[in-house]
């Protein structure tokens, strides 16, 4: 009889802290893979305190000639704030043709693609503002009319490097990123009960979150746990906060079932 071989993530506990509606893609990659994914969302999505300026934005596309979006959280609340007032025989958003539509990551530019069925600018390598700006659309903008969705806070390196091009640039927020109100006390008793081998974290905001959501009590095992980052900007954060085992992916749920499966395949004990 030929023994089987047995999946390369099994008994390996995978903190999955994408937001929860989010989440699902990146956990059924690492089941699927033999591991045990545990949704502990670090991020909650919710609506910006004010939807009209993002609405007003959306409902004048038709004069930019490029739509930036940050995250597939801008694509989804986009549609759902142009979608409010809309009368139902209107249909949902559409986008005149000429219109490029960018995203910083493959993320965004797959949930631009399901929802309006046109290409991309999106980098290939590195998924960030600064992989985005190396791009030929954006050697010269110098005139273009550019529109920004995104959500609350973060950088404005984008904005500020578009309009030092010479480049017309409005920006709206579509939602708002807020710590959850609780959580610490589950997190620490997943970690009493011995049950993490790895964290996913996709944002240095959700990584400063889960620190705080820990608590003090909870840190010195949150620290030891191996976190895998599919950007160094997010490994830097981890390490300012004495992370020990930190490994840096490729981006998007591939990309960090790759870093978890390049960590933990072929190792017996994962404890």
């Amino acid at each position: 009889m030929m023994a089987t071989t047995a999946p390369p993530l099994a008994g390996v506990r995978v903190l999955v802290t994408r937001p929860r509606n989010q989440a699902q893609p990146l956990a059924a990659l690492i089941r699927a893979a033999g591991g045990e994914a545990l949704i502990f969302p670090v991020l909650e999505i919710q609506e910006p305190p004010d939807p009209e300026p993002a609405r007003r934005l959306l409902a004048r596309l038709p004069e930019f000639d490029i739509a930036i979006f940050i995250s597939p959280n801008a694509v989804n609340r986009a549609l759902a704030l142009a979608a409010l007032g809309r009368p139902l025989a209107d249909g949902p958003l559409t986008l005149p043709p000429g219109l490029l539509l960018a995203a910083v990551g493959p993320g965004t530019a797959t949930a631009l693609q399901q929802h309006f069925s046109r290409p991309v600018i999106v980098p290939r390598e590195r998924f960030d503002s600064e992989g985005l700006l190396t791009l030929p659309e954006f050697e010269n903008v110098a005139g273009k009319r550019i529109a920004l969705l995104r959500g609350n806070g973060g950088r404005d390196w984008l904005e500020k490097t578009l309009l030092r091009r010479g480049a017309v640039v409005e920006a709206a927020e579509c939602y708002r990123r807020a710590r959850p109100a609780t959580g610490g006390q589950e997190l620490f008793a997943l970690w009493e009960s011995g049950m993490h081998c790895a964290i996913t974290i996709t944002s240095s905001e959700g990584l400063r979150n889960l620190w705080e959501l820990a608590g003090a009590a909870a840190r010195p095992r949150l620290v030891a746990t191996p976190l895998l980052a599919p950007h160094p900007r997010i490994a830097e954060t981890a390490r300012s906060l004495g992370f020990q085992d930190v490994t840096v992916t490729r981006g998007a749920d591939q990309g960090l079932l790759e870093g978890l499966l390049s960590r933990f395949r072929g190792k017996s004990d994962h404890a």
